[in-house]
């Protein structure tokens, strides 16, 4: 009569249970015959997941009994099925145990790719305990590879799992780990503080192991900070410990001896086996060894097919099912990338249909503001003039957001002047800080250079992200600006910078999700102190992009520190290049405005009243076309000194006009007015001839200085020809 199925799980799980069990008292013997129960259980009833995890239980003894070779091959076979079986949780576990076993071989780099592969498994199935064991793992190898600044990354994610789901076994390992390491790079002081704090949760939960390294670690840093009397208590407390253990280990030994007394059973017994065949070799004649050997040949020619068989389906099944999952990963890709380029698509036409309206709005705002409004009408219009650069504001955010997730952001270094670069910024954001009755500090490392190479409108864009920030979140307070060096290699130099301010702060839990999209204080905030959630997200892309790391220490009603670290290369160059807006500096009374001539081509009703009411301010004269195809004629058949060419428009666009303009009229000054995405068409703007480019909507006095210059420009050319 068959057995249950049930029970006969049931059995096995019961053995795997009680082999974990016995491998966590260090009863090895029991764990071992309890494992070989099991095992036997599952292969007579066919339980491939049982099996797959019954080898990787052997493999973790085999790797605490220090055979290695061994347990890499009980490894391979549970990841043979549990590949096959798609039991991702147990194969993450089973390629973290490998992770353990390349490491105690000292095979490092193999153990970083186990661990990767373990780390992969874990996320897909959310198993946090075991990604914070396995990072923890991967710190201690790079630690081994001494790679303490890489080792201390992977340790403070572990330990920021660890606290976050409470695991406290494996907290209190990795801050004592994480004291190694700091040791290691230097910081003492530092090292002694999450000792300490490891320490105390091993010593709370009882944590033997973690406990006898924590006192050990102890008594050499406070050996180092040259208090020797502490550091010979913790040593002290740390050999009382270890005899505790060794003890342990002795019993260990008596039961090594019980499983050297089993095998020595087995090993007499095989020898009376072998006597008993030796004697019946002596009575029985040729005819019967013969066939007796016939029989052994055809037994092994059997089970050779037999193995040939099954090893030839399971590389059938293994290649049928990873040709299904390449032809779903590629599939996938490609989903990925037609969502990608939807999404692109989507937010330029978003962006173009919401930027040519926000022209209209502040456009008309700006210049009903200098109309001599009424007084009761000049707070509704400076709301309007709000609400319109907010709203500006948020899509350039959204686009900036949108280019960082695309990797379509490039990193553009040149020379600058650093300290320079930042006062500016701080005279930049000064009035707003005077409006919160802020003050601003700034402090430089006097031994720091100033000259490096960089992308300096990144930097500056962190930075007034994160001073603005700190201005909108602090009142009658101040914030201080620093930048120091902590690391040089030739002429590169790590620089940290930190932004502190004693505003309202953030809560601990804010703080796991501030640089997400999106991402405010709390609903009450927003609606406080505005803004889109949106800026520190791109701060964290852009410092992604800058090969750097962003960090913040915070506390409620006390204060946020924001402080990021980034590469620059030091230059010697005296002076840096800045890009500067080309503002008018002359006098427009030197420029006959009379007989400039300028043609607007716009589609837009709107936008055509809006500029020509712009352009008559300012005391010049223009005709508006509302097509492209226009546009090349009037052309021909004026002579104009400015083009003012809007993009998007029906028959042939602003570029293809302009490069029909450009075919017989190569000086010919020639704007693009455009609500599109400047970045992404700039290639395309060069191309077809544009003299210059001016963004919609655009503020209205760099739109006339833009416009002047063009005019004094044109005026000082013709004065030199005559």
């Amino acid at each position: 009569m068959d057995e249950d199925p049930e029970l006969v799980q049931n059995n096995i799980n019961y053995r795997i249970t009680q082999s974990q069990t016995e491998l966590e008292n260090y009863n090895y013997y029991k764990a071992k015959k309890n494992l070989d129960e099991a095992l036997e259980l599952a292969e007579n009833a066919g339980k491939k997941k049982s099996l797959g995890i019954i080898y990787a239980v052997k493999g973790r003894l085999e790797l605490i009994l220090e055979e290695e070779d061994k347990a890499i091959k009980s490894l391979n076979k549970a990841i043979e099925i549990q590949r096959i079986i798609n039991d991702n949780a147990n194969l993450g576990s089973s390629y973290k145990t490998f992770g353990d076993v390349y490491l105690a071989k000292k095979d490092y780099y193999s153990a970083l790719d186990s661990y990767t592969a373990a780390k992969s498994k874990f996320e897909e199935e959310d198993l946090n305990e075991e990604l914070a064991e396995t990072l923890l793992q991967e710190g201690k190898t790079y630690s081994e590879l001494k790679n303490y600044k890489k080792a201390r990354d992977v340790v403070e994610q572990s330990l920021a799992i660890s606290k976050k789901y409470d695991y406290l076994k494996t907290q209190s390992e990795a801050l004592i780990n994480h004291a190694k390491i700091y040791n290691k790079l230097g910081n003492d002081e530092k090292a002694l503080e999450v000792a300490l704090a490891g320490l105390q949760i091993a010593k709370t939960n009882r944590f033997t192991n973690t406990l006898n390294e924590g006192y050990a670690v102890i008594s050499d840093l406070y050996h180092n900070l040259e208090e020797y009397k502490l550091s010979r208590d913790y040593l002290q407390t740390h050999l009382n410990l270890s005899d505790s253990i060794r003890s342990l280990t002795r019993i260990n030994s008596s039961r090594n001896q019980e499983t050297q007394f089993r095998l020595n059973e087995e090993i007499e017994k095989n020898k009376e086996v072998v006597q008993k065949l030796e004697k019946a070799e002596d009575d029985k004649n040729l005819g019967t060894l013969i066939s007796i050997l016939s029989v052994a040949l055809i037994t092994i020619l059997s089970l050779l097919t037999l193995s040939l068989y099954k090893n030839n389906n399971i590389r059938l099944k293994t290649n049928n099912m990873l040709h299904k999952k390449n032809g779903e990963l590629i599939i996938a890709k490609e989903k990925a990338e037609l969502a990608s380029k939807t999404k692109a698509n989507f937010l330029s036409t978003v962006t173009h249909e919401l930027r040519t309206p926000l022209y209209a709005v502040t456009g008309l705002s700006n210049m009903l503001l200098d109309e001599n409004p009424r007084p009761e009408q000049v707070q509704h219009l400076k709301s309007l003039k709000f609400s319109g650069d907010y709203l500006l504001t948020f899509i350039n955010d959204i686009l900036q957001i949108n280019k960082i997730e695309a990797n379509k952001v490039d990193v553009e270094p040149e020379s600058f002047n650093l300290k320079k670069k930042i006062n500016n910024i701080i005279l930049a954001l000064n009035n707003q800080a005077l409006d919160n009755n802020v003050k601003i500090h700034f402090e430089y490392d006097q031994d720091l250079p100033e000259n490096f190479i960089a992308d300096q409108l990144k930097i500056s864009q962190i930075l007034i992200n994160l001073v603005g920030n700190s201005i909108k979140f602090t009142k009658d307070g101040d914030i201080w600006i620093r930048v120091y060096k902590i690391e040089e290699e030739g002429k590169t130099y790590t620089l940290r910078f930190e932004v502190e301010d004693n505003g309202i702060g953030i809560s601990q839990e804010k703080q796991d999700h501030m640089f997400e999209s999106f991402s405010q204080g709390s609903i009450q905030i927003n609606r406080k102190y505005g803004g889109t959630g949106l800026g520190l997200s791109i701060v964290k892309g852009l410092i992604d992009i800058l090969k750097g790391k962003i960090y913040v220490k915070s506390e409620l009603e006390k204060g946020t520190t924001f402080y990021f670290e980034i590469p620059l290369e030091h230059t010697t160059i005296e002076e840096a290049k800045e890009n500067k807006v080309a503002y008018f500096e002359g006098n427009k009374e030197d420029i006959d405005l009379s007989k400039v001539k300028i043609l607007v081509v716009e589609d837009n009703k709107i936008n055509q009243m809006i500029t020509k009411k712009i352009l008559t301010k300012m005391e010049l004269h223009c005709d508006i076309v509302d097509n492209g195809e226009a546009a090349v004629e009037s052309i021909k058949a004026n002579d104009y000194n400015i083009i003012l060419m809007d993009i998007h428009m029906p028959g042939i666009s602003g570029i293809e006009a302009t490069k029909r303009v450009r075919s017989f009229d190569k000086e010919l000054t020639i704007f693009a007015l455009t609500a599109v995405t400047i970045e992404d068409k700039m290639h395309e703007f060069e191309e077809a001839g544009f003299t210059d480019i001016i963004p919609k909507p655009f503020k209205q006095e760099e739109f006339e200085k833009k416009l002047y210059n063009a005019l004094a420009g044109k005026n000082k050319a013709s004065s030199t020809s005559a």
